[in-house]
């Protein structure tokens, strides 16, 4: 393979994926002046984050089986138009029917354009250089979420909120032209029939335990709703999985558990994932509602992490080879649960430069995270089974996320209610980043079962320094 594919391919994708991470965190910011341009209840246009999250949901898990049905560049192309002119769409739309529609639309594009870049680049890359690929795949994603606040906040304070959706337009057709011209064709030449009912058992279980985490302590549904949509999601999951053992070519493969690096990245990953989306939540409540910030502001303090992620692109691997996946997923899991501790002790009173190096540390350990779990989650998969866990573990990844938010929404809640106060305080939040600080601190305990040679192949370790 040319030396360049293993630069530009992965280099694509990692656009690609901050292109639709961004999106998520820039229309947070965004909703209350989208609210007011369209006269609604802010409430109401929170619709459009949990109609783009159903969307994923649903098509998440057949995103493998599309990619080695009809090639995977074909439709991680079809995946890019989709995404970037429902973007257009939702900066077009005057109601909000038209923005719900226009982000269902965007959630489809973002269901397939995720897992099916990953495809690319693990198939497409020596596996020996698997690590630095994802680099250039995860570094971009772990970015999004952080630099979103302060660029909404730009946008919606200088500008109008469509260009948060414009935004995409150049990116995604700039990312067309260079698909067609650096990606390979990728298909495989036997594909099993697609698990129809599978498909629809996992789309209806997936959906509901998402709306239903989604809706957890926000008074989004009454409360019987919410239990049902759980209940009813964890019902059709375990349908599910009887299925799944009854047929050969399941949507989701549970067999791929059996592969100990698999599963570890999957349990021990999804107690990080946990973290990712609603840590973004709870600092973004914590600097406005609980210390006075503008969105801008809270945006720009932010940043602090965003820089500690660029770090990670050039120490991650030399620290990789002279530690191993193994101690680097337990010791970066322990500064995780620390770091998120350190944040729910933040107070007004907090010196400034602290807290910035505070969340300096806390990006640059969640970017490690992101590229050592997602590496590690393809190191002894075979080649045949790639599509399907890449499904597997998109699938499980934002399932997490979204548990992640749900769980500390409903924890900010409690608090709010065991004082019986109406609005949200910074003690309100403290408790929150409390919870999921248990919760990546006990990812440890899945890492620690796993032997210390565990992913040498792909981790380089014990190698000299590539020249490159």
């Amino acid at each position: 393979m040319p030396a360049r594919y293993s630069f530009m391919i992965p280099l694509i994708v990692g656009c690609a994926q901050f292109m639709h991470q961004f999106d998520g965190a820039v229309i947070a910011t965004a909703l209350p002046s989208m609210a007011r341009s369209m006269r609604e209840d802010p409430l109401q246009l929170n619709l459009a984050i949990t109609c783009y999250l159903l969307a994923l949901a649903v098509f998440v898990p057949i995103s493998g089986w599309l990619a080695d049905r009809f090639g995977a560049k074909r439709i991680y192309i079809l995946a890019i138009v989709v995404f970037t002119v429902s973007s257009m769409l939702c900066g077009l739309s005057s109601t909000l029917p038209e923005l719900v529609i226009s982000r269902v639309l965007q959630g489809i594009g973002g269901a397939m354009m995720t897992p099916v870049g990953r495809v690319i680049v693990v198939k497409s890359v020596p596996r020996a250089d698997l690590v630095k690929a994802m680099s250039y795949v995860t570094i971009p994603g772990a970015l999004a979420p952080l630099l979103g606040p302060s660029v909404g906040g730009f946008i919606v304070t200088y500008f109008s909120w469509p260009w948060i959706f414009f935004m995409n337009l150049p990116i995604g057709i700039l990312g067309i032209i260079l698909v067609m011209i650096h990606i390979p064709e990728i298909k495989e030449d036997e594909v099993a029939p697609l698990d129809r009912a599978g498909f629809l058992l996992a789309a209806v279980s997936l959906a509901s335990l998402m709306l239903g985490f989604e809706s957890m302590g926000r008074d989004l549904l009454p409360t019987p709703v919410v239990i049902a949509l759980l209940a009813g999601g964890s019902l059709c999951g375990a349908i599910y999985v009887w299925h799944a053992r009854r047929i050969d070519n399941p949507i989701i493969d549970f067999s791929l558990l059996r592969i100990p690096t698999f599963k570890a990245a999957i349990t021990g990953g999804g107690l990080f994932y946990v973290t990712t989306t609603s840590m973004v939540f709870l600092l973004a409540l914590l600097l406005q509602l609980g210390f006075g910030f503008t969105a801008f502001e809270a945006g720009l303090t932010t940043l602090a992490g965003a820089f500690g992620s660029l770090l990670t692109r050039f120490i991650f691997q030399p620290v990789l080879r002279a530690v191993g996946f193994r101690n680097l997923l337990i010791g970066n899991a322990a500064l995780s649960g620390l770091y998120l501790i350190a944040c729910g002790f933040f107070q007004i009173s907090t010196p400034f430069v602290l807290m910035l190096m505070i969340l300096f540390i806390g990006g640059l350990s969640r970017a490690t995270h992101f590229t050592a779990v997602q590496s590690f989650t393809y190191a002894d998969m075979p080649s045949s089974l790639m599509s399907r866990a890449t499904s597997f573990s998109s699938m499980a990844q934002q399932l997490a996320q979204t548990f992640g938010v749900g769980v500390t929404a409903l924890v900010i809640h409690l608090s709010m209610t065991w004082r019986g106060g109406t609005l949200v305080t910074a003690a309100d939040i403290a408790p929150a980043f409390f919870t999921i600080a248990v919760a990546v601190l006990g990812s440890t305990l899945v890492f620690l079962t796993l032997p210390k040679d565990a992913g040498a192949e792909i981790g380089n370790v014990g190698r000299p320094r590539d020249p490159r």
